[in-house]
């Protein structure tokens, strides 16, 4: 792949505007790359991360061949809500992890989508652009070339795409309201996150659609994509979400549930071929709608 800088980007250090170049990878993936010579000039002249580009510099990059380990295809049951040349659309299911990692290394949403389409196997992550936590069900986009995952990398950082969720929160909250509140790594818990001042810019809006008295339904909306966000926020409220058991300090009120009481109930993003809006639906699942029920008659 080859790019010529634009001229808005002069005076940025390279590595900088590598990121904005090559969305579809990580910083980290593309440092990486520098380092390895996979990433020089047109004229074959290698550069250094901290070099300033100035505008019109043509940038080559190659990728290495994909490491030997990659993870395995393996079929399992997708629930596909939309399929095009551009993307996939699924409704993940409670239980499923999106990709492999060190406590789960295999049968991921990573590893069935490798098998649903095989050519995935040649775009980044399997073009996987944004995650679920492996016990929040809903509504997830996948890339299926290189462009799209680059569209809609781009539309969550300019977060012009747009994720609802509904969650059922323990308490009596705010009819409605906007927390904004940094989230970042908790420095007592590596695989926990929490609200601080040293973590990254983060808003949640949300309205109540449903009270019982010790609980609620509500209707979250990101402004912006943070690990654990919504689950930290309502924690940070003290409102933490039924069954949560990481992000539920700050209640008084216990109810039994297996699960954090969160799904992505609709999705909405610019088509990466054709510009136009597209808009997606996900009802609630089976074990929340029986928690609702169960809400309801008490």
């Amino acid at each position: 792949m080859s790019v010529t800088v634009p001229a808005e980007l002069g005076g940025l250090r390279l590595d900088q505007a590598l990121v904005r170049l090559f969305p579809q990878y990580s910083r980290n993936r593309l440092q990486v790359w520098l380092k390895s010579g996979h990433i020089r000039l047109e004229n074959g002249v290698s550069l250094e991360a901290k070099d300033p580009v100035t505008g019109g510099e043509r940038i080559v990059l190659e990728p290495p061949p994909p490491p030997s380990d990659v993870p395995q295809a393996q079929r399992m049951p997708l629930k596909i809500v939309y399929e095009d040349a551009a993307l996939i659309v699924i409704d993940k299911p409670v239980g499923l992890v999106v990709h492999p990692g060190a406590g789960q290394p295999d049968r991921t949403l990573l590893n069935a989508l490798l098998a649903h389409e095989p050519k995935l196997a040649g775009v980044p992550r399997a073009g996987i652009v944004h995650r679920l936590d492996k016990d929040t069900s809903g509504l997830l986009v996948v890339a299926k070339t290189v462009i799209s995952q680059a569209s809609l990398v781009k539309q969550l950082a300019e977060r012009s795409m747009r994720r609802v969720y509904l969650a059922i929160v323990q308490g009596d909250p705010p009819a409605s309201g906007m927390i904004d509140a940094p989230v970042g790594r908790d420095p007592r818990a590596r695989t926990r996150m929490a609200v601080s001042h040293r973590g990254k810019p983060s808003r949640t809006s949300y309205r109540v659609l449903e009270r019982f008295g010790h609980a609620a339904l509500v209707e979250c909306r990101l402004e912006t994509g943070r690990t654990h966000q919504i689950r930290v926020h309502f924690q940070h409220i003290r409102h933490p979400l039924v069954g949560d058991t990481v992000y539920r300090r700050g209640t008084r009120h216990g109810m039994e549930f297996p699960r954090q009481a969160l799904h992505a109930t609709e999705l909405s993003l610019q088509h990466p071929q054709t510009g136009k809006v597209m808009t997606w639906h996900a009802p609630l699942p089976a074990d929340m709608k029986r928690l609702l029920k169960k809400l309801q008659d008490d």
